[in-house]
């Protein structure tokens, strides 16, 4: 039974029972304790808490989950892995235990047909909590479920809780019996290797508190009801009723193992250490794809660091299989093609997910090229000098120079027997970030001595800003520097920075950029401002170079700013109010103002989110922003007490400071936000807004970029064109190309079925040729020879097996000694699968030894088993020499 089949089953087991179907919540957990979600009943937290009211008595989920804490140990065993499905069926204060333990036995044992997963009820054991009777007689009075079958056992294993505060409670879990060739007899207190967890009930009925491990924290009390809240997941179920032996062998998970097997020449199940690559390799892949499908970017912090270390893991480890180019989107794409008809929205937004995934894959591959080379002399220097630790600058310098997470480097290091000084990592990553506030706060000051600044501020007074009122004046220049340095004149060429006496240039704050224009002297000279930054409080400095003629302190100026700029500044800076106020009634107070910054014609706008806005609300936010525009609202600033602009609900700015006296900007009566920028008289005034996206720039941080008035426009300009063109392609109306595009595409998928149906039948029709062209080595009937290039690795393996299956018949004889050994050339590497029947095997004629002649004569590897083996190599010009070898590997032996 397919993955997603699985999936169905259970969701419409439980809606035929009265259960509500809620769709899966983003990983981006809305939960301050959480970095992502790793259990299913996280969405419903604040339900079992009763800090919020249930959507409907008894629902039913099938959940994403993500668990990093055991990230190193994905791979080397088969049962670790980071993203996982949780089908989860809840009660709040509905059914209890004598409702859940027969629907999950009933869901489980009921047959296929129908509709049921059909297991043997006399292979499921069951578990409850040592002092639980009442679920103990539920489950042997009430199903039926045979005493000796059932074992109670300690708080460790039947006592269930999230690992922090939050609802807890004791749990019955229904184990699956694999057989004897997984260990010893004597249910899942004795072999939980044989005895396989399916689906933990959890008894949702207490409250706990801190406390570390699962044992030691205290119980508050009850919840404010009864609840249940069920587990089962959905790869290990896959994996019974698949008939596989762990949870990477199954449908979805095999699918990207084959894939990487296919781009690297390696066969799964043939080498131990290839092996932990390519499950590495697959968890990793799946879990990027579907964090960042949530809206999870990579980054150096956060959620964005797991997502960076788990993909660049992935990317290491192909290459440790051989691997030489780019391989992420080849593996995204079958991660979507496997997992997308669980979760469509990762067919919706597949251009997002790659362009994502393939940049950062292209860094790292750019960052591990040189970085690696930087590590190994760094481990050969430390070997050789009897060091067992790496220093921490080296580190350092990976993480700097090059890229390389602190993860990755102790990883590598330790793949070398070295452990790393991490203390001294971190210490030097402190300095850092220090020098980096450092020289943010150097670049706003023009690396001038603050006390330069504080002198014309003594001597001269602060700043009038006359900017609201006007868009030139005249004033007086009261300071002046040169190169950072106080200097009472400029000439021709200087970088200055100048403080007027009254200004209307717009000192960048509040996210709005600063104001440029130009500063003209009595005397001719000219002085063509770029920045306007405030050092400090109430000075503001002019940036730019002298163009013309001499500027000294005390000459009369006359400033003017670039009007056309300063208006377009206004509407993005007007925009991003309606904006902000926008999401805010879609989304709540929640999505509170994170910064921003508004430009000519564009802003961007950073606010509070758990989780990545829907499409659907982003459009309702941006039509909401548009009617008022249609408004014609007046856009008004007044002064007042902080404590009045508080009482009137106005909104304050991120990252501002605020004395007693306060700015408040009102659109109409839509916004109201404290504000010092500059602003529209009218909403009319901003013609168009449109926002182009949504996206995580931190954790529980979202940003929207938009395009405003003109810039707004234009776009919408090109974007019409661009239907346009579509329209005359389809022969169609604007309203029919999604359904006409989509019919399209889904006959040239047909189309492309059809030719991988002929080209297969093909390949196969090549077989009686092949059985016919056979040589007679010592008896032993060897077939070799190269198929048409672009043959896949299955197709190949097909054709083999089936050559070898004929040579019997053709023979005459099926005891006969057979070998069958064919190449191709895929992807521009070569691929060859070689076969053996049992009688060519007792002559010591085995596959894994003829792929390996056969790979190394190639420039590359592989193995497998002895009746059948693949291989692969770097140079396809070499098919002829590998031809060779296997024949004389065969005469040799046979």
């Amino acid at each position: 039974m397919e993955s997603a089949e699985i999936r169905r089953r259970w969701l419409r087991f439980f809606e035929e029972r009265g259960h509500t179907v809620v769709p899966s919540a983003s990983l981006i957990a809305d939960d301050p304790t959480l970095l992502l979600v790793p259990a299913g009943m996280v969405p419903f937290k604040p339900y079992f808490l009763g800090e919020a009211k249930a959507p409907a008595p008894r629902v039913t989920s099938v959940q994403k989950c993500v668990r990093t804490p055991d990230i190193e140990e994905v791979g080397k065993t088969t049962r670790h892995g980071t993203f996982f499905q949780m089908c989860g069926n809840f009660s709040f204060g509905d059914y209890f235990k004598e409702g859940v333990i027969p629907l999950a036995w009933e869901l489980l044992t009921t047959s296929v047909a129908d509709g049921g997963y059909g297991l043997d009820p006399e292979k499921l054991w069951v578990t409850v909590y040592l002092d639980d009777d009442e679920a103990a007689d539920i489950w042997t009075d009430k199903v039926g479920f045979p005493a000796e079958r059932l074992q109670r056992l300690g708080m460790k294993e039947n006592y269930w809780s999230m690992g922090v505060p939050g609802p807890c409670g004791p749990c019955s879990e229904i184990f699956y019996d694999r057989g004897p060739e997984f260990g010893e007899a004597g249910g899942p207190a004795v072999n939980d290797e044989r005895y396989v967890e399916l689906w933990n009930l959890v008894f949702m009925q207490y409250e706990r508190g801190e406390g570390e491990g699962k044992e030691n924290f205290e119980i508050l009390g009850d919840l404010p009801s009864k609840n249940i809240d069920t587990g089962l997941g959905l790869e290990r179920l896959a994996m019974v009723l698949q008939g596989v032996h762990n949870m990477f062998e199954i449908d979805t998970s095999m699918a990207v193992i084959d894939k990487a097997t296919e781009l690297t020449g390696v066969r799964y199940g043939a080498d131990a250490a290839s092996d932990v690559s390519l499950r590495i390799v697959t968890d990793h892949m799946r879990t990027s794809v579907m964090l960042i499908g949530d809206g999870v970017t990579p980054g150096n912090e956060g959620r964005g660091y797991v997502l960076r270390r788990i993909l660049r893991r992935a990317v290491r480890n192909m290459r440790l299989l051989g691997a030489t180019g780019p391989v992420v989107a080849e593996l995204l794409d079958v991660v979507i093609g496997s997992m997308g008809e669980q979760y469509p929205e990762l067919i919706t937004e597949r251009k997002r997910i790659e362009a994502v995934a393939l940049a950062e894959e292209a860094a790292f591959l750019k960052a591990i090229k040189g970085g690696t080379n930087i590590l190994d002399t760094a481990v050969t220097d430390t070997k050789a000098a009897g060091g067992t630790v790496l220093a921490g600058d080296k580190a350092f310098l990976l993480h700097d120079t090059w890229g390389f997470p602190i993860d990755l480097t102790l990883e590598m290091a330790a793949e070398q027997g070295l452990s790393v000084d991490e203390d001294g990592f971190r210490r030097l990553m402190k300095e850092q970030r220090d020098r980096a506030k450092a020289d943010a706060k150097a670049k706003k000051t023009g690396h001038a001595d603050l006390s330069a600044y504080r002198e014309v501020a003594d001597t001269s007074g602060s700043t009038e800003f006359t900017g609201y009122g006007s868009t030139e004046g005249e004033s007086r220049i009261v300071g002046l520097l040169v190169d950072g340095v106080p200097s009472p004149a400029a000439t021709e060429g200087d970088e200055v920075e100048v403080v007027l006496d009254r200004t209307p240039f717009y000192a960048e704050g509040g996210g709005q950029l600063a104001d440029q224009g130009r500063i003209k002297l009595d005397t001719g000279a000219v002085i063509q401002v770029r920045d306007v930054q405030q050092p400090v409080p109430g000075v503001s400095v002019h940036k730019g170079s002298v163009q013309v003629g001499e500027v000294t302190v005390g000459s009369a100026a006359f400033a003017a700013i670039d009007v056309r700029r300063r208006r377009a500044i206004a509407r993005a800076h007007s925009a991003t109010h309606l904006t902000h106020q926008a999401l805010r009634d879609a989304l709540g107070p929640t999505a509170a103002q994170a910064g921003s910054e508004n430009s000519p014609g564009r802003f961007r706008f950073d606010f509070g989110s758990p989780a990545a806005v829907p499409g659907t609300v982003l459009t309702d936010v941006e039509q909401k922003i548009n009617e008022v525009l249609a408004r014609e609202l007046d856009v008004q600033a007044e002064v007042m007490s902080i404590d009045d602009a508080k009482k009137q609900g106005a909104i304050a700015e991120f990252g501002e400071k605020y004395g007693e006296r306060v700015r408040v900007v009102t659109i109409g009566d839509f916004s109201k936000e404290l504000c010092g920028g500059t602003h529209v008289h009218n909403t009319a005034q901003l013609g168009l807004v449109k926002l182009l996206g949504e996206s995580s720039i931190g954790s529980g941080v979202r940003r929207i970029e938009a395009l405003v008035g003109v810039d707004a426009y234009n776009f919408l300009a090109r974007e019409h064109t661009v239907v346009a063109q579509l329209q005359e392609l389809v022969k169609g109306r604007s309203e029919e190309l999604p359904e006409k595009i989509a019919g399209m595409l889904a006959k040239l998928k047909d189309a492309e079925k059809e030719i991988e149906k002929f080209r297969a039948e093909k390949v196969l029709a090549a077989a009686a040729g092949l059985v016919e062209g056979a040589k007679d080595v010592r008896g032993t009937a060897l077939v070799t020879g190269q198929v048409p290039d672009g043959t896949s690795a299955d197709d190949l393996r097909r054709l083999v097996l089936d050559v070898r299956g004929r040579l019997g018949q053709f023979s005459g004889a099926g005891d006969r000694p057979a070998v069958v050994a064919l190449f191709t050339t895929a992807n521009g590497r070569p691929l060859t699968v070689i076969a053996t029947n049992e009688a060519a095997r007792e002559r010591g004629l085995k596959a894994g030894e003829l792929v390996r002649a056969a790979a190394k004569t190639l420039g590359g590897g592989g193995g497998g088993k002895p009746d059948v083996a693949q291989g692969g190599g770097q140079n396809p010009e070499a098919i002829g020499d590998a031809v060779a070898a296997v024949e004389r590997l065969v005469t040799e032996t046979a």
